[in-house]
């Protein structure tokens, strides 16, 4: 009985972090205006320097056609370039522009400064146990996926 309220209770703080965070994607202040799809492509792209889309679809968790939706937007915007390969026009490469660059960087210090202060929130003696916690839920959530495979979870 105990272990069901606190299933219950890992729930409700798991979606309370979600409501949470949901609040940077309605104002979009850490993601200069583009949407959170755009802006994972975007920080995805940015850190890794060059991507295919089959790489960023597989980041992303979303299927190719998705991946391309997003990224043309982010050509449209003269975020990202992206360029076919000469040898097979189906192997795409996606790069940040200039533009793209500047909005990556701006994305990168809002949400570390975002996080700094969450950080410096939480009290200093409880810090690392919060990492430790939080990387321990990570590495749950990644090998018990709710997704049945589409990309929707329930």
């Amino acid at each position: 009985m105990e272990d069901i309220k606190r299933i219950k209770n890992l729930r409700e703080a798991i979606r309370g972090i979600e409501k949470c965070l949901g609040v940077l994607e309605k104002t979009q202040a850490s993601c200069c205006g583009s949407s959170l799809s755009q802006c994972y492509a975007i920080v995805e792209i940015g850190r890794a320097v060059e991507l295919t889309l089959n790489e960023l679809a597989t980041i992303l968790n979303v299927d190719k056609s998705t991946a391309s939706r997003i990224v043309n937007g982010l050509v449209n915007e003269n975020l990202v370039e992206r360029e076919s390969s000469q040898g097979d026009r189906r192997y795409i490469s996606i790069r940040l522009t200039e533009k793209g660059t500047k909005v990556f960087k701006e994305i990168e210090e809002n949400m570390y400064s975002y996080f700094t202060k969450v950080y410096e929130a939480i009290p200093k003696e409880k810090q690392e146990q919060v990492m430790e916690s939080l990387g321990i839920l990570l590495q749950a959530l990644r090998v018990n996926k709710c997704c049945k495979g589409d990309g929707n979870c329930d």
